[in-house]
């Protein structure tokens, strides 16, 4: 009778435990239009990094669902064509019903879209010239010809250079 009892017992904790579902996450993805993306994939994994713990596509509907995780932090990463698109570090699982997790795209901009490249500035190493006592210096070289760049620094004599800082002593101030 005694084992009965507790086979009754476990059999409700076990039916109990099933209708749980135990912990899990479930949510809606939409794309920028606000609309259902089907086919994105869910990936559920350790804080921390590790081994992929569960996986879950989306539905017509944009719906996705995972069941049977451990209670605990997860990262959950959205992958759309191959891509993460979005990746949320501290989701946390409850016991008493799956967490709700809904992902909503935003449009991407014209420089993401273009490939995100943008110009790099392309850097010219003018040495120092004789006589001087100031060393050599970087400058922009923006049509990508370095002898142009160079030709842009300007060289005086001690006598010229002088005689420009006088004549800018001589001038009221402001001028």
């Amino acid at each position: 009778m005694k084992s009965l009892r507790v086979g009754l017992i476990g059999s409700f904790i076990f039916a109990a435990s099933v209708w749980a579902g135990g912990s899990g996450l479930q949510g809606v993805v939409k794309d920028p239009a606000g609309q259902p993306l089907k086919g994105a994939e869910i990936r559920v994994e350790p804080r921390n990094g590790g081994k992929v713990l569960a996986t879950a596509k989306t539905d017509a509907q944009g719906r996705y669902a995972t069941a049977n995780l451990p209670l605990g932090i997860y990262r959950v990463s959205l992958i759309v064509n191959g891509a993460v698109r979005s990746s949320i570090n501290n989701t946390k699982t409850r016991a008493d019903k799956p967490t709700e997790l809904n992902f909503q795209l935003q449009a991407l901009s014209a420089s993401q879209t273009a490939g995100s490249t943008k110009k790099a500035k392309h850097m010219v190493w003018v040495p120092s010239r004789t006589g001087s006592h100031m060393g050599g210096s970087w400058v922009e070289d923006e049509n990508g010809n370095a002898t142009a760049a160079a030709s842009n620094v300007q060289s005086v004599d001690k006598q010229e250079l002088d005689r420009q800082i006088h004549s800018m002593d001589a001038r009221p101030i402001g001028q």
